[in-house]
């Protein structure tokens, strides 16, 4: 029996809009529909250097399905403003909305099934799981890895697709009514308009560098510096082909190379650990980074503390007791209210927060707990429920 991709793909009925006579027809069509849009994208991050969208999906009842090649538009701003009062729907939003953003695609209005499922307890999140006990359906995910930048897209690629949206709003209007059910529906409101809110845009390159596989490895100044231009000379390189960095030379390799500080392009060419489709082909590129950041007058250090943040919490009890003994009996207390009420911990209080709090030692009413856990980014329906069992086991503690 043929999977039910397979018999999406043998219906026959499977079109890529990339002209803009399919966009405007596509735009008026799901202004015409009714009821949510749900939303997904495909990406080639681990092909190419850069994160957008190569495809975007959407479906909405009355208007059908969409499949949309967005690198003939620029942007997808029409779309946008077709369905700007509609609630979308996305799983795991958080991957999705960088490259949507790129679009323009920007929601004012979101469900994300898979903080749904998390809000709900369920033990596996992924968007096949979900479909499977939701709906009875299996998704096949043979196609989530592959090269979505190539051109045309197999039709199997976009049955695949297709299938990613189609389901998603029956999925949603059930996690909904879960969610109504267990009391949780005005958490997971504030969940996603959180979000929202919140600035995805990738880091910066100075954020990234140290960043890579093995920098903790790294000890000296000069080292640092020796994988800060290693990783700068990949990236502008990756850039220019428009290839994945790590498909060049992975991380580790970097920070391989620059643990050892070769002192001669030879030296380079003989180390086992230096791999990569390019280590050996670019090897004067990477020689002349390592003979860079050799020379680097301002070799950067280890990522400097800042008296506020707390340290790792393996050096608690010997840096500050007081609060390795308030996280030790609060870490447990939150975690097991969370066990309660069918939510993961980190969901129920992101475990920074929870160390911020503790290490800082200045709160231990559940009122001022509440103002720290505010201050940090608590939505309120968190803050109720973890700042009363937060303080009573800072106040055990002492």
């Amino acid at each position: 029996m043929a999977s039910v991709d397979q018999q999406r793909a043998q219906r026959g009925d499977l079109r890529v809009i990339d002209t803009r006579a399919e966009l405007d027809a596509a735009v008026t069509k799901l202004a015409d529909g009714h009821g949510p849009v749900a939303i997904d994208t495909e990406r080639a991050s681990s092909f190419r250097y850069s994160d957008r969208a190569y495809l975007v999906q959407m479906y909405r009842r009355g208007s059908g399905t969409f499949l949309i090649d967005p690198l003939p538009f620029g942007d997808l701003r029409d779309v946008a403003a077709a369905i700007d009062s509609a609630q979308w729907i996305l799983h795991a939003a958080t991957q999705d909305l960088p490259s949507m953003r790129e679009l323009g695609l920007d929601p004012t209005d979101m469900f994300d099934t898979e903080l749904a499922a998390r809000l709900l307890g369920k033990e596996r999140v992924g968007l096949g799981a979900v479909v499977n006990e939701l709906l009875g359906i299996e998704l096949a995910k043979a196609h989530s890895a592959d090269d979505w930048s190539t051109r045309p897209l197999p039709d199997s690629w976009l049955a695949y697709a297709a299938l990613d949206v189609e389901l998603l709003v029956d999925v949603r209007d059930k996690l909904a009514e879960e969610l109504t059910a267990a009391g949780k529906a005005d958490w997971a409101r504030a969940e996603f308009a959180d979000v929202l809110a919140r600035d995805l845009a990738p880091r910066t390159a100075e954020e990234r560098w140290r960043r890579m596989s093995g920098i903790q490895q790294l000890r000296s100044p000069k080292q640092l510096a020796i994988a800060r231009s290693l990783w700068f000379a990949r990236d502008a390189f990756a850039r220019e082909l428009d290839v994945a960095p790590g498909r060049l030379i992975p991380d580790r390799s970097l920070t391989a190379a620059a643990r050892v500080v070769p002192r001669s392009r030879g030296q380079l060419a003989s180390l086992d650990k230096f791999t990569g489709k390019a280590s050996r082909s670019e090897l004067d590129r990477w020689w002349e980074a390592i003979k860079s950041g050799m020379v680097d007058q301002n070799p950067p250090t280890r990522t400097p503390s800042d008296p506020s943040t707390p340290p790792h919490v393996r050096n608690w009890e010997r840096k500050r007791p007081e609060a390795h003994q308030r996280l030790q009996l609060a870490k447990p207390a939150v975690a097991d209210r969370a066990e309660q009420l069918h939510l993961p911990t980190e969901n129920l209080l992101t475990p920074a927060y929870l160390r911020q709090v503790a290490w800082q030692g200045t709160a231990s009413t559940p009122e001022e707990v509440a103002r720290e856990l505010q201050a940090l980014g608590a939505r309120q329906w968190q803050i109720d429920i973890a700042a009363p069992v937060i303080a009573a086991a800072f106040v055990e503690a002492h």
